[in-house]
């Protein structure tokens, strides 16, 4: 691969990515009815609008999810997985089927990789400043609330010490163990061209 071309593929899974999972958020966002007034979350509507109020005119919200917002992501992870093939392979002729399941693995995988590193700020953030009222660990905190709060339910006091995010990051290595795993073998997956993975 020539140096162009790994520059140019390094600019593509970069600002790829960083659009992808501005877009994926929207949808986590609005799937746990996050603060709509945080300043993370206006920059995260004003990005995606342009893209989602067309879309929403042709496909409705169903049950309180915003599908306009996953098929947008859906769309966006497809036509990047065809961006980097034609950098990185120097073709775009791929099974298009295939690139569906690839599209919907790499979706899922980067879902989990919100909730898991999401967990991670959050434990380091209460070990360094608790109680902060930063716009960003707020949002986080919103995000991640409906996965732990049923756990700390469950779960014995242990005189003040919060064991749920060790669940919740036990949790998402199991499924990407007993689902993502199979599923990524089962589609043969390719290393790389995936972004999420």
């Amino acid at each position: 691969m020539s140096p162009m071309s790994q520059v140019g593929l390094l600019l593509l899974n970069s600002i790829g990515s960083l659009i992808l999972l501005i877009i994926v958020l929207r949808f986590l966002l609005q799937l746990v009815r996050a603060d709509f007034y945080n300043p993370l979350s206006q920059m995260i509507v004003k990005f995606t609008n342009p893209m989602l109020i067309p879309l929403r005119r042709v496909i409705p919200g169903f049950g309180g999810l915003d599908v306009a917002s996953l098929v947008l992501a859906f769309a966006a992870q497809y036509l990047l997985i065809t961006l980097v093939a034609m950098l990185a392979f120097k073709t775009a002729n791929l099974p298009w089927l295939l690139m569906l399941g690839w599209s919907a693995v790499g979706l899922l995988k980067l879902m989990l990789n919100i909730y898991f590193w999401g967990m991670i700020i959050m434990v380091i953030a209460s070990w360094v400043a608790p109680n902060s009222y930063n716009p960003a660990l707020i949002l986080i905190n919103q995000l991640l609330e409906p996965v732990t709060a049923p756990i700390r339910r469950i779960m014995p006091d242990m005189g003040g010490l919060d064991l749920s995010p060790l669940i919740v990051l036990l949790g998402i290595q199991v499924v990407e163990i007993l689902l993502l795993t199979p599923m990524a073998q089962a589609l043969q997956v390719p290393r790389g061209l995936i972004l999420g993975i």
